[in-house]
């Protein structure tokens, strides 16, 4: 039997070349491929034998079937070469994709940048030309740079657990990026000029203008000689720069805040009403003096701002929750 099995080998490589030699196009080669290396092929057929061999010539019959097989392959490659190529049902066979290349192109699907991106990115750039500088910091936050080094004192509702994300020791989720203001009085020596976007979370109800997460863009200013006139000038130069339309009117509503005295609401009338838009007011001397900073020398003014809120009113889009609800029909309007 293997005299017989070796002889079987040479006969189908002999005659797998010659058909291969005569082989006129890509669908004859395509036929010898099938009839020698399929899977009822003449090859496969005869190996199926080697179980029936002597122990000892399983492994010269295996490696001369080898042989056989890549110098059949190597023969068909050689002839697709010379006959322009491989076939298509040759490159089906062997899971190959064919490109027709006479068919019009595929235009890719051109993505948007997110609107609170969009706006967020033209704040920056705005504070920027003003001679902002942007920081950052944690979204994880302790409570002394959450609360305590903001005048945040131990009984406020602001530090109640039902109003933050807290998660273990004095951590939480930061509820204000007044945080990363802290951050860098500490260690950045005045003058100062920086703005701090991010997210923020607080546990609020959804609804069409409230969220748990949600991004803010503060800012502060601490120099020499500040006064509430530079902070009414500062937020009117951007929001000028940002809406560009006639007829907007900024108005600083008295409000109060810890951190800030005395303090504002930012109220913009743009397109026939009024809009809150964020709180600002001059930086407290308590918050100076816990962070190392002479309020004597130095005084500053803080403000911060719904990106969201800048958006919506930007865009004219009634709902924030338009926002986060991933619909790519709304997304769209933006690229």
């Amino acid at each position: 039997m293997s005299e017989g099995s070796q002889v079987d080998l040479e006969t189908i490589q002999s005659e797998a070349l010659q058909a291969i030699e005569s082989a006129s196009d890509a669908s004859g080669l395509e036929l010898v491929r099938v009839g020698v290396l399929g899977k009822k092929g003449s090859l496969k057929q005869i190996l199926r034998s080697l179980g029936q061999l002597p122990p000892e010539q399983r492994a010269s019959f295996g490696a001369r079937a080898n042989v056989v097989k890549d110098t059949v392959e190597a023969a068909l490659a050689a002839a697709r070469e010379r006959l322009g190529g491989p076939s298509a049902a040759s490159a089906t066979s062997r899971g190959i994709a064919q490109t027709d290349v006479t068919l019009p192109g595929r235009v890719p699907h051109r993505g948007s940048r997110h609107p609170v991106q969009l706006v967020a990115s033209r704040m920056i750039n705005i504070f920027g030309n003003l001679g902002f500088q942007v920081a950052d910091g944690p979204e994880v936050e302790d409570e002394w740079h959450n609360f305590t080094g903001l005048n945040i004192p131990v009984d406020h509702i602001a530090r109640d657990p039902a109003e933050n994300f807290f998660l273990e020791d004095d951590l939480l989720m930061r509820s204000q990026t007044s945080t990363v203001q802290v951050r860098v009085m500490e260690s950045t020596p005045p003058p100062l000029r920086i703005i701090a976007p991010g997210k923020v979370f607080r546990p609020d109800t959804v609804d069409a203008t409230h969220s748990y997460m949600f991004n803010q863009l503060e800012g502060l200013v601490i120099d020499e000689e500040i006064n509430f006139g530079h902070l009414k000038a500062t937020l009117l130069s951007f929001f000028q720069q940002l809406l560009q339309e006639e007829g907007m009117k900024l108005r600083l509503r008295p409000s109060f805040f810890p951190f800030t005295e005395p303090s504002a609401e930012v109220d913009l009338f743009w397109r026939g009403d009024w809009m809150e838009m964020g709180g600002c007011g001059m930086v407290d001397p308590n918050v100076l003096e816990a962070v190392g900073i002479d309020p004597e020398k130095w005084t500053g003014f803080a403000f911060g701002l719904g990106i969201e809120r800048v958006a919506m009113a930007s865009y004219n889009i009634p709902d924030i929750r338009y926002l986060y609800e991933n619909d790519v029909r709304f997304l769209q309007q933006f690229s």
